[in-house]
């Protein structure tokens, strides 16, 4: 079971920087590459404990369906989302925030997965799925950033 480990200093407020990572309408503007659009479930705004969320998003040029569950939420320190349906055999995404003494926050993702189809998706993981996925994750958290840094955040979370 693969785990990739991220961690990024966001020069904003804890609240500022959870609610963003939690932002249905957030999440399509980092994933616009993918064409990810939210098809059911929690559509916009900020996604809760037990809401659950489908994706539609070409990814590796296939065009995919994936519902994730927030299944833990301790605002502002935590929350963790797990595939419900899609093409990972499992996964679990823990999204952990430390405020910091200088009011920055550091945010932490830990991506626990299982690449589908056996012995096959394990040399797909090896191959290229992890890198695939930590650049996918990467690029997310530098939209976080980049939205919790200016004045962006106020037009993705100014209705919540």
């Amino acid at each position: 079971m693969p785990t990739i480990k991220l961690e990024c200093v966001v020069h904003a407020p804890i609240e500022r920087v959870f609610d963003l990572a939690r932002s249905i309408d957030l999440h399509q503007i980092s994933a616009g590459k993918t064409n990810e659009k939210a098809v059911a479930g929690r559509l916009s705004g900020l996604i809760e404990l037990n809401e659950a969320v489908t994706w539609r998003a070409k990814h590796l040029g296939v065009y995919q369906h994936l519902t994730a569950k927030i299944t833990a939420f301790d605002r502002p320190n935590h929350f963790s989302d797990e595939m419900v349906s899609g093409a990972f055999k499992r996964f679990s995404h823990q999204h952990l925030f430390e405020s910091q003494p200088d009011g920055s926050t550091l945010m932490i993702d830990l991506f626990d997965y299982t690449a589908p189809l056996g012995w096959l998706g394990k040399w797909a993981d090896f191959i290229f799925l992890k890198a695939y996925m930590t650049r996918f994750l990467t690029h997310r958290n530098a939209i976080i950033k980049a939205y919790a840094e200016s004045d962006g955040w106020q037009e993705v979370l100014n209705d919540h």
